[in-house]
């Protein structure tokens, strides 16, 4: 499968397509207008980082105890049960005049159930395309990521200032429960991939025996702390430039739409290998520039530059998925989905700190440092990786 025009005529991918990114508009909206939010009640750049980030947090707990209902819930129903649950919580978080510790105490519900999603949506995007149909379908999702932030941040920006923060929140629910139907009615009813009741002590074998695993072990880390760390810098966007925080996020989003497209469907494979180290360091090294605090035009190249690297994931996740057994695979790619996010809400959460100690800019750069030093730890232990049998 090597064109879109293939991908688009697989039964269900449209569908799939559909809901994942109206779920995407709907959490970038509500993110923006929630850091936007805790940022005007508090002026605080670590709790507006975390209104934004810190639910992120909540998939280590998910992770850790919920991970196997992964492989174990049927996925049209965990799909379009999953952004009701998200449009609930939207709402509650509209309610004017919502004490600050409500809103928190509802992201980090959020997290914790958004710890199966992502092993849900990603083990059924397995079932919809063969294995060599993964890295298109999957650059493909991250594509359309990309451009509903460029748009959806946009609109957020837009929908904060015409309406407010709690009338973006209200529009960003309404676009949850779209995305519910438009799963609904567009999947097949599938079983479960895997038997036997989820539990934490499931989640806990199966993610020590993919955690056994050397190969796994250096692409899991390479997936999540260098890309957290610089989430960590993304975070201060609405600290650093209040009023153009959401241009900031729009041209992160375009840099990493433009690194997925190349990667996802132009990159030849004799590539791939070749390009993954200097993608990872692309993905720190341009935000080291935050150290002069550059005014708006370097900094939008900055960061537009610096998300092309995002698309070292992509490269990443095919290896992992070579990697790993079939009927793990819903379990392996929710750990990493978990995984990452919980390394973002991390990001964020060190990067909020370290810029109440000094300034955004300074903790901008010390996040960058970070990502660039890991990075290079790493990479002796991604060098020269060939593929091996789905085994455990």
């Amino acid at each position: 499968m090597r064109t879109y025009r293939d991908l688009f005529r697989t039964p269900e991918f449209t569908p799939f397509f559909a809901g994942t990114a109206l779920s995407v508009a709907a959490t970038t909206v509500a993110g923006l207008a929630l850091g936007t939010l805790v940022h005007s009640a508090t002026g605080s750049p670590l709790l507006s980082a975390l209104a934004m980030f810190g639910p992120s947090l909540a998939q280590l707990v998910g992770a850790a105890t919920l991970l196997s209902a992964a492989d174990r819930l049927r996925p049209r129903a965990a799909m379009t049960g999953l952004p009701l649950i998200f449009a609930t919580a939207t709402v509650v978080q509209a309610i004017p005049a919502v004490p600050i510790w409500v809103i928190f105490a509802v992201l980090a519900a959020e997290g914790l159930i958004a710890s199966v999603g992502g092993g849900v949506r990603y083990g059924l995007l397995t079932e919809i395309l063969t294995k060599d149909g993964y890295l298109l379908g999957r650059s493909v999702l991250n594509m359309a990521v990309g451009t509903l932030q460029i748009c959806g941040y946009a609109l957020g920006g837009v929908l904060v200032a015409l309406l407010s923060p709690q009338g973006a929140l209200l529009v960003a629910a309404l676009l949850y429960v779209t995305a519910a139907a438009v799963t609904r009615l567009g999947l097949t009813d599938r079983p479960p991939r895997a038997t036997g009741r989820p539990s934490a002590a499931a989640t806990w074998r199966f993610n020590a025996r993919l955690w056994s695993s050397s190969p796994r072990r250096h692409v899991y880390l390479a997936l999540w702390v260098p890309n957290g760390l610089v989430v960590g810098c993304e975070s201060l966007f609405v600290s650093y430039d209040p009023e153009h925080a959401g241009l900031l996020f729009s041209f992160a989003a375009l840099g990493m739409l433009a690194g997925d497209t190349i990667a996802g469907r132009f990159l030849p494979p004799r590539w791939r290998e070749r390009l993954g180290a200097p993608l990872r360091l692309l993905l720190a090294a341009p935000y080291l520039l935050f150290f002069l605090e550059p005014g708006l035009p370097a900094a939008l190249a900055a960061v537009t530059l610096a998300s092309v690297g995002f698309s070292a994931s992509l490269l990443l996740q095919e290896h992992l998925m070579r990697l790993t057994p079939d009927e793990l695979s819903g379990q392996a790619l929710g750990l990493h989905s978990s995984g990452l996010l919980a390394l973002q809400g991390i990001g964020a959460l060190l990067a909020g700190t370290v810029a109440e100690l000094t300034t955004p800019a300074v903790a901008m750069t010390a996040m960058a440092l970070a990502s660039v030093a890991v990075t290079l730890a790493l990479a002796p232990g991604l060098r020269g990786r060939a593929p091996a049998p789905a085994a455990g």
